[in-house]
Formats: structure tokens, sequence, C-alpha cells
């Protein structure tokens, strides 16, 4: 037990300390101050009254003395918990220096009441006896300018000053007091500095803070901050004033921010946040969804910008969360939104009654007209402003028409998120229970959206509400004692399931629907809705009348025609099953309201009427069909008409639709006669609409007839009016045909169709014609004349087809006059061929010699040839200009074969041609030696071969010795691959 000296002392014998610095301490008062060490301190200040250094200096070694000391003094004799509510006084000393320090800073304010340096350090000093040691958080950097509110509230809780100890504000009430009462002291002497507000401001964010003091003082010393400091200072003073009300109750935290919401809106979110979670008392969520419906509002009108970066409809959002979430605080219910809704339809009927009047200015210059009825407020620069508005008022406690606002500032606004406005309104309505309201905002959803993303939204809803309230249901069916309402309740249930079954049901239907109502004139999804009717009659027939009424034809997708040709076979079939009687009444009706449809393409509407020909041929009315057609193809008297002018009607050019005139004309050949058929043909050559397929079966039909030479005038026309390459098809087919028909008996005839043909045709197509020039005089005419076609088709044709014309030539003079009469055709092909193709055209010419027996025609011929063959590129003409002297030369011609070789391979041995040369070779695989001794292992390999020595045989069949060999077989190293080497036999 502990004894009596022990107790801990009471509260009463703690507050027996204080006050300490009330009234201000003296040495009159409290002979304790001084010491005898600091007679000499007075003595000088006493002498110098008027010297801020010699106060300062003072003030300053008393601050350090006292720094020391605290550091040697021990700990408090008192208990922990009550040194704890004395903080910084628990020791004597502690108290006693406080009283010194103050006595000498009062003294020193005495002489300089203006010094700011010394109200703020002696401020500094009471508030570190009072509030405790100040906790210094280090920073990263200084600070940049001030920022946004968003930001500089988030910056300044992290800032708020902290202290480690303090005194009890009710033990030490006194001292608190007191130190107010200096702040105040201070502020009277120096009302214009913002950093003693700060310092004295900080003190209410204390957790020992007095309530007296941390409370209403506080507030009111806000205000006289506010009103006391410019405003360019009065952002630092709302930080801290909005950060102290948030700790303070819901009522004081409403009338701060309400405050200074009027002037910056930026923290209406974080406001809004705090009524709808507040730290004491309950959420107010009516108030905050008016601040978000006036904030979207503003940020749609471009008014308000939100510093978290949300766009209008986000705000939008933010407060249909809200609605859904306090749904019962928020909205009327159902009875009073029709009420209110009646009234708002008739308000804006009177507004749309009188919107016919003039309106008169409401101000000129900013200043307002007096005009009769209430003022109209405006702004400095002369804008009017919004009319007020109870909605968005946050003091008003009127509920909210939550549909109204949805389909004012919702629908009208943001067509595209229609899905999440519905979905949003209907969980409204089943907050509040009231389902059958829930159930038709579903509905009306499903009906007037446009997208299928918000279909699928809405739909989605829908189908979770009914799932889940028929769960709740049958749940509630578990547990239902009274067999009444049980048999309600099931009843009820069986009408819920029936609904969400056909809810299923119409799924298609509702898709359909949303992409009718994006676009009607949607062919495609209108045959979709017809698919979906399945066998339904009624429902198709009803389907394609309103289709046929809604769709603009000249903003239809494609294939309009296809919805009256489809219409009229459900008639003409008997409907989708057959099994009704055909009407072809209605269809012909059909199909005769299609034929006046401005189609956007004439080729549709050609197609209506074609389809309208073979529904009377189906039924054997084959006259019918044919005054059809006549009705269709019926010519205008101007005749001028331009096809593709977009701006005339498809009617007015339909007479030019090439498909209408090629169906009139199969039907005209299948069951009308030969001069309707030719009447219908010349129509369509006489329109100049024909294209050359029309032309061939014009006269192919006039050929099966037995018109043989009208069927040649068709061609004929065909060929002046279709020039090539088009004509060439019609000139292939006419000479072919003429040719066949008549052979040699009209030869001159024949002749000079192919000389028309011949006379324009490029040399493209040329090649074909002259070939069957050729043949008709090779069958019919004379040879000579054949043989001068074919020389005039190497020179005409293009370069690609030279020497296949060549060949063709050579070979055909050959058989008519011999070997030898080919030799000019060779060496004019020579001439004109390139590079590349006289090479093998030497070839052959060489061969020619060879079989004549002119072995120096050939092998001048090879020589002419090698400027064209590189070596590396070409080994194969060498191969047999090789193998020729082995066979007819002898060592001389051989030597001179070698020598031509290495010229010409140094004559292609240029950097471009080499590389090429050398590609060429590595991917055909026959890369030879750049090395003058290939010629020598070409030797050896044709020495090899023959099985002897070294021979050759002359053109006379004379042998000769093989040559001596050489006794000095040594050679000096090759100093460049490409150097001509040639022998001292060869010099000889």
């Amino acid at each position: 037990m502990p004894s009596v000296a022990q107790k801990s002392p009471s509260v009463d014998e703690l507050k027996a300390h204080f006050p300490l610095t009330i009234p201000i301490p003296s040495p009159l008062t409290h002979p304790e101050l001084l010491r005898p060490q600091d007679l000499h301190r007075e003595e000088d200040l006493l002498r110098n009254p008027q010297s801020f250094r010699a106060w300062w200096t003072a003030i300053h070694s008393a601050r350090e003395e006292y720094n020391a000391q605290s550091k040697l003094e021990g700990p408090s004799e008192l208990p922990e918990e009550i040194a704890t509510l004395l903080g910084p006084l628990a020791t004597p000393f502690g108290r006693l220096s406080l009283q010194r320090l103050t006595h000498l800073y009062e003294a020193a304010l005495v002489q300089f009441p203006n010094s700011f340096k010394l109200w703020k350090s002696y401020l500094t000093l009471r508030m570190s006896f009072v509030l405790g040691k100040l906790v210094v958080k280090k920073r990263a950097g200084g600070k940049k300018k001030f920022p946004e509110m968003k930001d500089a509230l988030e910056e300044e809780m992290e800032d708020l000053e902290q202290w480690e100890g303090g005194l009890n504000g009710f033990i030490g009430w006194d001292e608190w007091k007191s130190l107010v009462a200096t702040f105040e002291r201070a502020l009277m002497w120096l009302p214009k500095l913002p950093r003693l507000w700060l310092m004295y401001l900080s003190i209410f964010f204390h957790p020992e803070c007095p309530p007296v003091i941390s409370h209403t003082h506080a507030r009111r010393t806000f205000d006289r901050a506010l009103r006391t400091l410019p405003p360019s200072l009065h952002s630092r003073i709302w930080v801290r004033y909005l950060l102290w009300s948030e700790t303070r109750c819901i009522a004081t935290t409403d009338v701060v921010y309400r405050r200074y919401i009027t002037v910056d809106p930026s923290v209406t979110e974080r406001f809004t946040a705090r009524l709808l979670s507040p730290t004491t008392g309950d959420p107010r969520p009516l108030e905050a969804a008016k601040l978000l419906l006036s904030l979207a509002r503003k940020a749609s009108r471009g008014e308000y910008v939100s510093p978290e970066g949300k766009s209008p409809y986000q705000l939008l959002g933010d407060w249909i969360d809200v609605v859904e979430k306090f749904s019962d605080d928020v909205g009327l219910d159902v009875d009073d939104t029709i009420e209110s809704n009646k009234a708002v339809a008739e308000e804006e009927a009177r507004q749309t009654e009188g919107s016919g009047m003039p309106v008169e200015p409401a101000s000129v210059e900013g200043k307002l007209i007096r005009m009769a009825g209430p003022a109209v407020p405006v702004s400095a620069d002369g804008k009017a402003l919004p009319p007020y508005d109870e909605d968005e008022d946050p003091c008003s406690n009127r509920k909210l028409n939550i549909e109204h606002i949805i389909a004012k500032d919702g629908f009208a606004v943001y067509k595209d998120q229609a899905g999440r406005l519905w979905t949003g309104l209907a969980t409204y309505w089943i907050k509040r229970g009231e389902f059958d309201r829930a159930k038709e905002t579903f509905e009306k959803g499903l009906a007037t959206v446009l997208a299928i993303r918000d279909f699928t939204q809405i739909f989605d809803a829908y189908a979770e509400f009914c799932e889940s309230l028929i769960s709740a249901m049958m749940e509630g069916l578990e547990g239902e004692e009274d067999e009444e309402d049980a048999a309600e309740t099931e009843k009820e249930l069986d009408v819920r399931m029936k609904e969400f079954e056909e809810l299923m049901d119409r799924r298609p239907f509702l898709v359909n629907d949303a992409l009718i109502r994006r676009n009607p004139n949607d062919v495609q999804e209108w045959e979709k809705r017809v698919a979906l009717w399945g066998e339904d009659d009624e429902k198709v027939v009803a389907t394609y009348t309103q289709a046929l009424e809604t769709i603009n034809s000249r903003k239809a997708t494609a294939n309009l025609h296809r919805l009256y040709v489809n219409f009229a076979k459900f008639y003409e079939e008997g409907g989708t099953t057959g099994q009704a009687e055909p009407d072809l009444d209605s269809a012909r009706k059909i199909l005769e309201k299609g034929t006046k449809v401005n189609f956007k393409a004439v080729e549709d509407l050609a197609e209506i009427w074609c389809e309208w020909a073979e529904l009377e041929l189906r039924h054997d009315n084959y006259d019918e069909a044919i005054r059809v057609m006549q009705r269709a193809a019926a010519i205008p008297k101007d005749t001028k008409i331009n096809y593709h002018d977009h701006t005339l009607s498809a009617q007015t050019r339909l007479f030019k639709s090439l498909k209408l005139w090629s169906f009139y004309v199969d039907l005209e050949e299948s069951i009308g006669t030969v001069d309707t058929t030719k009447m219908v043909y010349d129509k369509i050559l006489e329109l100049r609409i024909a294209n050359a397929q029309i032309i061939v079966n014009y006269a192919q039909f006039l050929e099966e007839n037995k018109y043989f030479e009208e069927s040649f005038k068709v061609y004929e026309r065909g060929v002046e009016v279709f020039t090539f390459p088009i004509s060439y098809e019609i000139w292939n087919i006419y000479l072919s045909k003429f040719v066949k028909r008549y052979g040699g008996s009209k030869i001159e005839r024949a002749r000079d169709l192919f000389e028309q043909a011949l006379e324009k045709c490029p040399p493209k197509f040329c090649k074909s014609l002259f070939l069957m020039y050729a043949k008709l005089e090779e069958d019919y005419g004379l040879a000579k004349r054949a043989m001068s076609i074919y020389d005039r088709a190497t020179q005409v044709v293009q370069d690609e087809d030279k020497f296949e014309m060549f060949t063709i030539y050579i070979a055909k003079a050959t058989e008519n006059f011999g070997l030898p009469h080919t030799r000019p055709i060779y060496e004019r092909a020579l001439e004109v061929l390139p590079d590349r193709q006289t090479a093998e055209m030497c070839l052959r010419f060489a061969a020619l010699e060879r079989k004549l027996g002119e072995i120096d025609r050939a092998r001048a011929i090879y020589a002419h040839a090698s400027q064209f063959c590189d070596p590396r590129v070409n080994p194969k003409f060498w191969t047999e200009w090789n193998s020729f002297e082995i066979e007819t030369g002898s060592e001389d011609t051989f030597r001179e074969m070698l020598r031509i070789k290495r010229s010409i391979q140094a004559q292609f041995n240029t950097e471009a041609s080499y590389l090429a040369a050398q590609t060429i070779a590595a991917r055909s695989g026959t890369r030879q030696s750049d090395s003058p001794e290939g010629a020598t292992d070409a030797m050896a390999l044709a020495e090899k071969e023959s099985g002897k020595g070294t021979g050759f045989v002359a053109a006379k069949q004379t042998a000769l010795h093989p040559p001596a060999e050489k006794t000095n077989s040594t050679q000096a190293p090759v100093g460049n691959a490409d150097e001509i080497h040639i022998s001292d036999d060869e010099d000889m």
C-alpha cells in the first residue's frame, strides 16, 4: 500500500499550480523570477531599453540557458499519468522557466510591440509550454505555389502540426486561456500577418485544446481571419477552415462548406462524400444528390470542371448511384411522381404555346431592364444566369422527381448511354419496392433504345430482376403458414413465371425492334423480322406492309426490291406454309406497287419487272409476261437521257437497263418469234447499250435460224461499236464463223475482213489474227501470200511474240520451200530479236547450216552469237560450240573459239555484269571458273570422252596429227584472274 506521502495529488491540487502567466509575472509579484546572476542583464536593459539587439541577446541567452538546464533536469517527481496531464509544466523548473521567459518577453514587447520577430518567438515559446514539443516532418523539396483546393486539402492534411505531450485542457485551462489572450494581443498589433493567424489557428487542432476554445471561439477566429486578411490570402485560411470543420459536428461542416462552395465549387464532390458517409451523425443523401445534380448540369453547360477529372456523364452517374442507394430518402413515390410529371407536362405545354411571343432582352451592358414580370438575374458580363431550380438547392427539403430528371438530364443529353440510365431508373423503383413501376420502366427502355449494347444491358437487368423476384417469392412461399396467403402467393408466382418465360421468348423480337429503330431503312432486319414470325401469316403480312410503308427507298440498304419480290411470292405460294390458296392478284398488285418505287439503283427496278414476268411464266401466262416486259421496256421520245444521272428517277432511266433488255430478249427467244426477237435486239443496238455478249448472242441467234448474212452484219456492227480489246473477241468469233461458213468460196471478202481486223489491232492482240489469216491462205489461197502474212506478222507483233512468230515462219517456209529459203528469215530474225533470243536463234541457224554442210557459215554464226552469251551465264551455248569444233573444226579454229571466249568473258567482266553473272550461275549450279585454265579443262574433258589423244577433224575430212607436247609444263602464277592469256602458238 502506498504511503500518505506518496499519494497522487488531486485535480484541485494540480490546478493550484495555475495560473502561471495570469497576471503577467513580475519581480514584485514573483520574487523568484530574478536571480543574483540576472542583475547584470537587468542593468544593461535598463540602460539601453530601446536597443532591440540587447533585448534579443538577453532573450536568446535565457532560452539557451533554459534548454541546457532542461536537459540536466531530471524527470518529474509526479506519477507518470499526472506528468502526462501537465506536459512541459510537470516540473517546478518548467513552471518557473515559463514565468521567467514570459516576464522577459513581455518587458521586451513593451518596448517593441510591432516586432513580428519578437512576437513570433514569444508565441512559439508559449506554444511549446502549452502544446508540447512540435514534431518536425521531413520534406522532400520545397513547396510550390498554392495548388488547387482539392490537392491543397490533401497536402495540408499531411502537413498538419503534431505535438508530443501538451497541457491538459481542463487542468491547464488558465494557461490555454492565457495563450489565446497572447495571440489576441499579437494580432491586435499585427493583424495583417498571415503567419500569426496560421500559428493561432493551429492550436485549435491540438487534441488537448479545451472545447470552449476549439469550437465556437475557433469558428469565430477563422471568420475574423477571413475578414481581416486580403482575399489573395484567403485560400491559406480556407484550407485550415475546411479541415477544421470536418473534425466538428455535421452542422458546422455544412455551414463552412456551403460558404466556401459559393466561391469555389471544386470541393463539392468532397463535401458530398462527407454528407454520404459522415464521421458523426446520419448521412444526408438528399442534400448530396442535389449537389451532384447541380454539378452535373453545370459541367454539361461547361461551367464546372471536376478536380477528379470526371466527365459530366460520370457526375450524373454518381448522382444515379446516390439515387439507387438512398431511393427512399431522395426521390418521390409513384403517386407524387405521376402528379409531378403531369405538372411538368402542363408547364412545358404552356411554354410551347407562349414560345411564339417576342422575347425582350434581360439586360443591356450588365444592367437589368425593368419590364413587366420578375427581373431576370444576369452575370457581370451580361449573360443571363440560370433560373432558380429547387432540385439544385441543397437547403430545400423537397424530394426529387427522378423520372423527370433522368429524362431531362439523361436521355436528352446522353443518348448513347440509355442502357445505364434506364437500368438506374428501374433500380430506383426496385429499391422502393415498386415492382410494377420497375417493370414498366424496363419495358419502356427495351422499346426505345437504339444500340444493341444498351439493349443487352437493360434486358440482362430485367431478366435478373425477374429471377430475383421469383426466387424471393419462392422463398417466402416456403415459410408461408396461412393457406389463403400461400394460394395467393402461388397464383402471383405463376403469373411472374409466365411473364418471365414470355420475356425470354420475346428477346429475338425485341432485338430486331431495336435494330429497326436504329435504322428503319435496314432491309435485312425487316427480312429477319418476317422470318421471326415463322408460319404466322397475319403477322408476316403486317410486317411486310409496315416495312414497305416505313422504308425510304432513297435511304434503304441493299436489296430493297427483294422485299417486294418476297412479299409477292408469299401470296403466290399461298402463305408461308403453302396451304392457302395462291392469290396472284395480290402478288401482281405488290409488284405493280414496286414498279412505282424510286429505287436508288435502276437494276433493282428492272429486277421487279423481271420477277413479275417470271411470275406470269410460272403460271403459263406467256402473253401476259410479254406484255409486262413491253411495258417495262417502253422507250420514251427523249432517248438522250444519261443512265448514270442519279438526279433522275429510276423509272426515267429504266429503258436503258441492260438487265431488263437481256431478260426481255431471252423471253422473246424462248416464247416469241424470230421477228419479235430481232426487233428487240435491234432496239438494244439502237439504244447503244449492248455489250459484246449481246452482239455474240444476237449473231448466234441469227445463225441458228439460218440468217447467216444478217449474223455477219451484226458482227460488223459490233466491231464498229467496240474498240480493242473488246472488238478483238468479236473479230475472233466473226472471222472463224466466216471462214467456217464460206471457206475459200469468198476468199477476197475474207481477205478484206482480215485486213480490216488487222488495221487497228494493237500488237498485243494481232498474233492470233495473223495466224488465222495465214491459215486461210494456206488452206484456200496461195502459199506465197501466206508467207508474206507471216513476214508481216514478224514485223507487227509485240516483242514477246516475235521469237515464236519467227519460229512458225521458219517452220512454214521449210515446209513449203525447203531449208535454203529460211536463211533470209534467220538473218532478219537475228537483226530484230533481242540479245537473249538472238543466241537461241543463232543456235538454230547454225544447226541449219550444219545440215546443209556449210560448216564455215555455221562457224561464223557461232562467232556472231558469242557476243550475246556470257560464258558464266549461258554455258549451254559455249558447250555446243565446243562440241561443234571438236567434231568439225581444226586446231586453229578451236583456238580461235577459245580466244573469242576469253575476249567475251573480259567484255562481260564489269562489276555489275560480273556480280549478276555470278549470282545467276550460282542459282543454276553452273558456275564456271574465272581462270583461263577452264579452256584446258574443256579440252581434257573432250580427250577423255574420245579416249584418244587430241585430234581434230577438218571440214574436208582430213586428219591432222596432234601437236607436240610442250616440254616445259611449268607456268608462271597468274597475277590477274581476268587477264587474257594467249600462248605462243596462237601468236604464230
